[in-house]
């Protein structure tokens, strides 16, 4: 995976450098990831780029991460938007080590994808939309659970509230049988999460059936 993810980096190095394009590296920043499309419908294609915000050691410390989009101005990559709350830290995925899986673009709509846990696992799914001059939380997708335990999967549409949960309860003895479903959908409208404060707070929702707890945000502490 990570000799992929270099060689996928070299690339794209060289492929930007050879258009007058060199991917910007801010002082003791590394690059982890690098996507690019057009964010904002305006025929042209931003640049967005997942960072370390230091060198990596042998502390096993978690790295604050940076997320930038930058717009072309004058041949060179300039700063458009940005965000210290979009990304976990380089350890944040507990026994897993690294919460980062990826970042795409799709039909205008930056997702971000991180994950992580031990014999509990989760993992999430951001989607933004630049409007009204700013990227917005339109979606949000997750999954918790515990092999032999139970599984739940949410999915939320921010635009119009609608939130489908989804959990199942395994029983390992008989061939990981589904014995129990606590399913429902309903509908949570006003919440306005953007790139920037993504973490700022915390954001739980208790489901008005089963009582289950969601959180779409955990405080950034």
């Amino acid at each position: 995976m990570a000799k992929t993810l270099q060689i996928t980096l070299l690339i794209l190095f060289h492929y930007f450098k050879g258009f007058g394009q060199e991917i910007p590296s801010p002082k003791n920043f590394e690059i982890i990831d690098t996507i690019s499309g057009d964010l904002d419908n305006d025929g042209v294609k931003e640049l967005v780029v997942a960072y370390n915000t230091k060198k990596e050691d042998t502390s096993y410390e978690s790295i604050p991460r940076n997320l930038r989009i930058y717009k072309m101005q004058n041949q060179k990559w300039i700063i458009w938007k940005e965000s210290q709350q979009a990304l976990y830290g380089s350890r944040d995925g507990g026994m897993m080590g690294d919460s980062f899986g990826e970042i795409k673009i799709e039909k205008g709509v930056l997702q971000i994808s991180q994950n992580g846990g031990s014999s509990w696992k989760w993992g999430h799914t951001d989607k933004y939309r630049y409007q009204n001059g700013e990227f917005y939380l339109i979606g949000y997708s997750s999954q918790y659970g515990k092999l032999c335990e139970y599984w739940m999967d949410v999915d939320f549409n921010l635009l119009t509230g609608k939130m489908i949960i989804k959990k199942e309860f395994e029983n390992c003895e008989a061939n990981q049988e589904i014995y129990k479903r606590e399913n429902e959908t309903f509908y949570k409208k006003g919440l306005k999460v953007s790139l920037q404060n993504r973490s700022e707070n915390e954001i739980k929702i208790v489901t008005p059936k089963y009582r289950h707890e969601i959180y779409i945000a955990i405080k950034n502490e």
